[in-house]
């Protein structure tokens, strides 16, 4: 299935459209007007992961939630998927919609793009609302760390070559991922095809493919080895993390104390991984309160 055949879900107030960045076409649903906010999604997800939160925060600000190169209805070109080219992707997003500073809510890998970005781009985020994402600083190595990475399961068998693409063409199986350890009941059938549908496109399952082949042979272990060491958050953040998530371990989140100037984490104890959808309220509060009004995000003329 192509992705122009699946129909775009529909959240009243949200507009659509295709900027051009860098020779793939992203796709962008923005709704209302002020200082502009960006939200990123996680796999195996879209710019509909935040159909709850954008219409909560739009009566205040521009809300901006693109679908990342190979998800939802942007380009899913052929290439390696690693990390820092989706985090350049969004630089180039911000480049072409004209945006110089903007504040930041991000999930699952959309929140790991999201530290890379504001390692990289201090000057582009003035505030960062992480959700359920570890931190670029990992823990020691112990014996803890076995049953973390054992959580990992799922990302070798999406990696992996025939079976992965195979998977993630299974609606039943991306299913079963999204709603696993759920609290509350956040999605409905029609929600939950939102989601799949696109992912039976073969070129966005290769995509997903590789995000995560990508991310075990080649990320991972750098991150492992303390890549990112040496490098400081400056940009507040704040990391909400819902407990009852299986994928990611809420018990080590990283060595972030010693590596940010201003960051806090706030664990949650009735929420899985797509905090979001299961939150919604809670994570607009959270991001209001974060953001404030002191310091509006600045706009530049497109070029």
């Amino acid at each position: 299935m192509k992705p122009d055949q699946v129909q775009l879900p529909e959240v009243e107030g949200m507009s659509h459209r295709m900027v051009d960045v860098g020779g793939v076409r992203m796709h962008v649903a923005e709704a209302g007007s002020g200082p502009p906010v960006l939200l990123l999604h996680g796999w195996p997800q879209h710019w509909y992961a935040w159909r709850r939160v954008a219409p909560l925060l739009s009566g205040e600000r521009r809300v901006i939630c693109p679908d990342l190169r190979g998800f939802g209805w942007s380009d899913a070109p052929p290439g390696a998927y690693d990390k820092a080219t989706l985090a350049q992707d969004v630089i180039g997003l911000l480049d072409a919609l004209g945006l110089e500073r903007v504040d930041l809510i991000a999930h699952d890998w959309g929140a790991w793009i999201g530290f890379i970005l504001c390692l990289e781009h201090p000057e582009r985020f003035a505030h960062y609302l992480a959700l359920n994402m570890y931190t670029p600083w990992p823990d020691p190595p112990s014996p803890r760390a076995i049953p973390v990475l054992a959580r990992l399961w799922y990302q070798v068998a999406l990696a992996t070559p025939i079976l992965g693409q195979a998977l993630i063409r299974r609606t039943s199986f991306v299913r079963r991922l999204i709603t696993a350890g759920a609290v509350h009941p956040a999605w409905t059938d029609d929600e939950l095809e939102a989601f799949t549908a696109p992912l039976r496109s073969p070129a966005r399952a290769e995509a997903s493919v590789h995000l995560y082949r990508t991310f075990l042979l080649r990320e991972l272990p750098k991150f492992l080895g303390g890549q990112f060491r040496d490098r400081r958050l400056t940009v507040p953040t704040l990391l909400l993390h819902g407990t009852r998530d299986l994928a990611i371990d809420h018990r080590a989140l990283g060595e972030w104390r010693s590596h940010a100037d201003q960051m806090d984490v706030e664990l949650c104890d009735d929420s899985g991984h797509f905090i979001a959808e299961e939150l919604p309220e809670l994570v607009a509060g959270r991001a209001r309160a974060l953001f404030g009004a002191s310091q509006r995000p600045e706009t530049r003329p497109v070029s």
